[in-house]
């Protein structure tokens, strides 16, 4: 067998001042032809797929084409979306025949003149290996499914989890894959588009009303004929014209079955509607006091307003400044995204007491910088660490300060590594020393679990702020819940 492999992620926040350009992929790992096996075993959605390679009893030639993988930022450069495509289709064209394409999309990209880039590269994909050629594409669930996709490719599917497992995903896609490919399944698909947006509090599929939602998905693929459900509630800054929730059916030669089922997880989505905007948010100064009074072990301190990982710039001091002004007692770690600060810090070298304005440089809308003196007391001149699963992460110029109870982390760029442990103890500190972290996420807690005995939704302002009636939407379908008022909607093809 010749499978075509590729990988063109990137989440965009609409709302951000930040633009991602090729830099951005290159921080976060691009990598072109067999460097691509070299390096994503076990790693991300395509090492899902080889591990599911490897139990095929059929010999495979890889065809590696592109791995490009951006984080979560601004609206992707049109320059950058035309260099990744070009690569991408470059590459395609001259590995013909193939028996098949995986392609790990983020499903949530969007770029200047380009609201739907995976719409984007899958019909120019399409265009390449013809109607015949199995498209098989793993998902974000925080995609937004659109027409093109749809009508482009023969497998969407999305994570099952948040926090996610992307080589789950990936191994998920692979096994249908592989049936399609041995004549085991012929897919049908059916989907829905859902006129509603959620903030993020609720997110994780451990709990509430995502928990709900994404168990019916699971006990609908125990029955008969289903191949894969995927519930798509899509990350909640994107500012589309074909933006909203979705859900996508796959099952064995049954159009009926996939509709029904289609229709039925649309209308469960639809009745917890009202359930997902229910706020468990916590103002600043209250979550700092909590933090500060909590018991002994590690309180995580969610700014969901500044959340990198949906795509802020990470320099939001609304926390930092709460944490100055009430002097808290007790070892608190804080990152900040500012490359001013780290080269002031790096000039001043270790032992230096400095003053410096911290943050408040890209997101000045909702945040101003804060004055801040502390010594300097740690230096990082930047390092490329190996993440479990993620890969290859680079972390860039960063400077420890320590100001009062305060380790504050300056960062030189936005990094995968800054909701991470590493970022503090690759700098000399213990996490077990501290007593609160804030980590700019409003639900990738996980890398803390083993020092956790707390978590604190903050209540932030910010670019990935959870009042998303606070935003000027201007290219979103309406009337969309809550935007608009809706009455009586139902699912429909």
């Amino acid at each position: 067998m010749r499978i075509a492999v590729a990988e063109v992620a990137q989440e965009t926040d609409s709302f951000t001042p930040l633009t991602a350009d090729l830099s951005d992929f290159e921080a976060l790992g691009l990598y072109f032809g067999e460097e691509i096996i070299e390096r994503m075993q076990g790693v991300g959605p395509i090492g899902g797929l080889f591990q599911v390679a490897s139990q095929q009893s059929e010999p495979i030639q890889w065809l590696p084409l592109v791995r490009a993988w951006g984080g979560a930022g601004g609206t992707i450069t049109a320059e950058t979306l035309a260099f990744l495509t070009e690569r991408l289709i470059t590459g395609l064209k001259a590995a013909l025949p193939v028996d098949a394409v995986y392609l790990a999309l983020h499903g949530a990209a969007a770029a200047t003149y380009e609201d739907d880039v995976e719409g984007h590269v899958l019909s120019a994909v399409r265009a390449v290996v013809g109607e015949n050629i199995p498209i098989a594409v793993c998902f974000d669930h925080h995609a937004n499914i659109t027409q093109r996709m749809v009508k482009c490719a023969d497998l969407l599917i999305g994570h099952e989890t948040q926090p996610h497992d992307p080589i789950a995903t990936g191994r998920k896609t692979a096994r249908v894959m592989f049936d399609i490919l041995q004549g085991k399944v012929r897919p049908t698909v059916a989907w829905r588009k859902i006129p509603m947006i959620t903030p993020q509090d609720h997110f994780l599929t451990s709990q509430g009303p995502m928990q709900e939602w994404f168990d019916l998905a699971r006990e609908m693929e125990r029955r008969p004929g289903v191949v894969d459900v995927s519930p798509y509630p899509m990350q909640p800054w994107l500012d589309v014209a074909e933006g909203g929730w979705a859900v996508v059916v796959h099952t064995n030669d049954n159009q009926a079955l996939a509709e029904r089922l289609a229709d039925e997880m649309a209308a469960k989505a639809w009745s917890l509607r009202e359930q997902f905007w229910v706020s468990a948010r916590v103002a600043v100064h209250e979550a700092v006091r909590q933090a500060v009074a909590a018991d002994k072990g590690l309180i995580i301190l969610s700014d969901t307003g500044d959340s990198v990982y949906g795509g802020a710039p990470g320099d939001s001091t609304i926390i930092l400044r709460e944490l100055l002004r009430q002097n808290v007692p007790c070892i608190a770690l804080v990152p900040v995204v500012d490359a001013a600060a780290v080269e002031a810090a790096i000039a001043a070298d270790l032992g230096a007491q400095i003053t410096l304005d911290v943050g408040g440089h890209a997101d000045n809308v909702f945040s101003q910088p804060v004055s801040v003196t502390g010594k300097v007391v740690a230096l990082s001149l930047g390092v490329i660490i190996d993440l479990p699963e993620r890969g290859a992460c680079e972390i860039g110029r960063a400077a420890l300060l320590e100001a009062g109870q305060l380790r504050i982390v300056l960062l030189s760029q936005r990094t995968f590594a800054i909701n991470h442990p590493v970022l503090y103890t690759h700098l000399g500190l213990e996490i077990a020393d501290a007593n609160m972290v804030v980590v700019k996420t409003a639900s990738n807690f996980q890398f803390f679990s083993r020092w956790r005995s707390g978590l604190i939704r903050v209540d932030s302002a910010g670019m990935t702020q959870s009042d998303l009636t606070a935003f000027q939407w201007k290219r979103i379908p309406r009337p969309m819940y809550p935007l608009d008022k809706i009455h009586d909607w139902q699912p429909s093809r």
